[in-house]
């Protein structure tokens, strides 16, 4: 079975109720360029799937996992999930939060 990139976006992208504006606004990839894709069926390059994983908080090997249950745990996956629904500033103050926690355990 052959994996289908183009579903999985998809996938991903009702996962988190977005539309695909949305998803070219987060991403920063043309609207036109992710319905170029879809109407001639061509597979995304690996710089702009990257682009989408990062838009969704996810790695190119969880993109490409079929089964990720085996990979996170329930309260990873909320996580990922909560953290996709972020905008890119909230993201570093999250990342600088955790920064924080962690070097005052040292």
């Amino acid at each position: 079975m052959m994996f289908d990139v183009l579903k999985r976006i998809e996938e991903l992208r009702e996962e988190r109720n977005l539309s695909v504006y949305k998803l070219a606004q987060l991403s920063e990839i043309p609207q036109s360029t992710i319905a170029t894709w879809y109407q001639k069926g061509h597979i995304p390059p690996v710089d702009k799937i990257e682009r989408i994983c990062n838009t969704f908080g996810i790695s190119l090997a969880e993109f490409f996992c079929f089964n990720t249950e085996n990979i996170l745990t329930d309260e990873q996956a909320a996580l990922l999930n909560k953290w996709s629904l972020l905008s890119s500033k909230e993201r570093e103050a999250i990342f600088y939060i955790i920064d924080t926690f962690l070097t005052k355990s040292l």
